[in-house]
């Protein structure tokens, strides 16, 4: 009951972060905040790449803002690149940290209260099972799992592959919803919301299968 709780916690968190993140933006005005990040030209997208970066390394903000902001303030295009960049990048530099370092340095960087997820995805046999590890690494806490995998002996390129993988499935939908809520896209919105949905889905369902074979 706890663990459920602080879900629904957590979910609710996510849910006003990014309601106050739109609020914001349509009080200050989408072109006129467009305006002045484009004043930092080439710097802007670098920048958010880089804080979306130490969010994952260090994980500190939900993400999905970094992405929500990606798509509204850089398009679908740009914003995409963009978070494909850093995710990648920061993935590869868990999953490194975790396998040249180990439990100890990892525990330093997520905190004691967090450890626990990197050591539940750790215990889940992802190794042995490609497409597991790639569903999970669809879903919201992605950066944890590219820990938890780092601590198992997957091997680099399988590793590469199921990153490679997910990025190209979960990605596209948050920054295209981020796109079509700052632009008015309607039809955007609805096809990224359902891809959301669809995708959250599917890392339940793999959750409770893991779950599942782990009790076994």
């Amino acid at each position: 009951m706890p663990h459920t709780i602080a879900k629904i916690l957590k979910f609710s968190l996510i849910v006003l972060l990014i309601a106050g993140m739109i609020w914001g933006i349509n009080q200050i005005g989408v072109d006129q905040l467009r305006t002045e990040v484009q004043r930092f030209g080439v710097w802007s997208p670098i920048v958010l790449l880089g804080l979306r970066f130490v969010s994952i390394v260090i994980p500190i903000l939900p993400g999905t803002l970094y992405a929500l902001l990606a798509g509204g303030l850089f398009g679908f295009g740009v914003g995409l690149a963009t978070i494909v960049v850093a995710d990648l990048l920061a993935c590869v530099m868990n999953f490194y940290l975790a396998r040249r370092y180990g439990r100890s340095l990892v525990q330093k960087l997520v905190g004691a209260k967090f450890m626990e997820r990197v050591d539940r995805f750790s215990q889940k046999h992802l190794e042995k099972n490609f497409f597991l590890a790639t569903g999970f690494m669809m879903g919201g806490g992605f950066d944890f799992v590219a820990y938890g995998i780092g601590l198992t002996q997957m091997r680099w390129k399988k590793f590469l592959a199921s990153l490679g993988l997910s990025l190209i499935v979960a990605k596209p939908p948050t920054v295209a919803l981020g796109a079509g809520l700052f632009d008015g896209g309607q039809a955007v919105i609805g096809i990224a919301v359902i891809s959301c949905f669809a995708l959250a889905v599917v890392t339940a369902l793999l959750n409770r299968q893991a779950d599942s074979s782990s009790a076994e």
